[in-house]
């Protein structure tokens, strides 16, 4: 039997959502649960710039009903990204090494254990109410296949003990046709799950390949738009590189595909994120909608 994808957006704070898809006047603090009216899931990115304090948290979960889950995008120390130092908690920051430009980067793995056990530790609260899916690895496009990644990557996976780990490559040599069969088997026998992407349709080193695939029970699918000409634009913000309202055709190449994963896989999520606007409509939420009808239509379970 298949299991419902249960269809998302990467953050519900962005500010495409603010401005163009939550009521006008709506109190912040009332945004999650009027998210969680529409949708049964949810990945948190601002966890990735900072490490989350344990009373946010808790109001995460006392905000959403049962049954929610929401996803953790870990924080970038965590996934081998350089960090402002002002970005980690104050009992964090004394003992770390600055880079160049002033930046965290690199630390030993006994101070990175503890930056772990910090994030995870605030965490508890969806824990407990089982309301955790699982915390998104998503590696730097610097990050390539070779063993050093490797051992990085069993490491994290100690590190998370009994939560889910997704992970998201972003340099294309881990795709190569020579070498992808074999990384699927390695996640999959640690009890790592694949995250695939939708990306633009182009070449370069750091343009991850749409490789659809499925390493644990859970099949993970994140939607980064395809905009090609912003892929790779500095300095901007997030929303500008991932700025791409999907179209139906685009959405229809993945009907199929998810009612494969779906019918191989415990639970089948798929997250918008591509958070910006087009003519004062939020992208993320308009392609989910999207996404919703075209597998209603072809009777593919949505939960």
């Amino acid at each position: 039997m298949a299991t419902p994808v249960r269809i998302g957006t990467c953050s519900f704070a962005d500010d495409a959502l603010v401005k163009h898809w939550y009521p006008k006047g709506l109190p912040a603090k009332d945004r999650l649960g009027w998210y969680a009216e529409r949708y049964s899931t949810v990945e948190v990115d601002s966890t990735f710039y900072r490490v989350p304090e344990a009373g946010m948290v808790q109001g995460w979960a006392d905000r959403t009903p049962p049954g929610f889950v929401m996803h953790i995008k870990a924080f970038g120390l965590m996934t081998r990204h350089p960090v402002r130092l002002e970005q980690l908690p104050p009992d964090l920051r004394e003992r770390m090494p600055l880079d160049a430009r002033g930046r965290v980067d690199r630390p030993p793995r006994e101070l990175r254990a503890v930056v772990f056990r910090e994030f995870l530790g605030a965490l508890e609260p969806l824990r407990r109410a089982g309301k955790l899916g699982g915390i998104l690895f998503q590696l730097p496009p610097y990050v390539v296949p070779k063993p050093a990644s490797l051992d990085y990557l069993e490491w994290a996976r100690e590190q998370v003990g009994g939560d889910e780990m997704l992970v998201e490559f972003r340099h294309r040599d881990w795709f190569a046709e020579v070498r992808r069969a074999e990384v699927l088997r390695w996640l999959e026998e640690r009890r790592m799950s694949y995250v695939t992407v939708d990306a633009p349709r182009r070449e370069g080193a750091n343009v991850p390949e749409t490789l659809v695939a499925a390493t644990s029970p859970i099949a993970y699918v994140r939607f980064h738009g395809r905009n090609a000409d912003t892929w790779n634009v500095r300095g901007g913000s997030a929303a500008a590189r991932f700025d791409h309202l999907y179209t139906p055709g685009e959405l229809a190449e993945w009907v199929e595909p998810l009612r494969e994963l779906s019918g191989a896989s415990e639970q089948t999520y798929a997250f918008f994120n591509n958070n910006n606007q087009t003519d004062g409509v939020a992208q993320a939420p308009a392609g989910a909608e999207l996404l919703r009808e075209l597998l209603e239509e072809q009777n593919v379970p949505v939960g």
